[in-house]
């Protein structure tokens, strides 16, 4: 079978969390992210939490990259989702957790659209 794309659902722990409470940071590193893995980006929407606690997302051609963040507990979720094979969303995951300073990291790859060869895709 053959998949439509490749979602990574992230558990980033131990960061730093003035980086983890920095929006302007954060979308830097989301962006930088998508594009080191050989994604084109297309829109990007974040926001600060008060008093704490950012959310965002960068949407690219080939899906997107969101993350939230819980400074007070140095931990970020993240997730990449990729479509085709031009883009390795491993790739964003690595440089985020290296930005953010990360301990640990625990990851699952998840495949998405798996589709058998031959067989015609109807919508119901």
């Amino acid at each position: 079978m053959n998949a439509l794309g490749r979602h990574i659902l992230a558990e980033i722990y131990g960061c730093d969390e003035n980086i983890l409470n920095d929006k302007e940071q954060i979308e830097k590193i989301m962006v930088d992210a998508a594009i080191i893995a050989g994604a084109e980006v297309r829109e990007i929407a974040f926001h600060k939490f008060s008093p704490q606690g950012v959310s965002g997302v960068v949407i690219i051609s080939e899906s997107h990259l969101t993350i939230h963040t819980w400074p007070e507990l140095g931990y970020a979720a993240v997730d990449v989702f990729t479509c085709g094979s031009k883009v390795n969303p491993w790739d964003a995951c690595n440089y985020i957790t290296e930005k953010f300073h990360a301990s640990h990291i625990t990851a699952t790859e998840v495949k998405r659209g798996l589709i058998e060869n031959n067989i015609k895709v109807v919508n119901y």
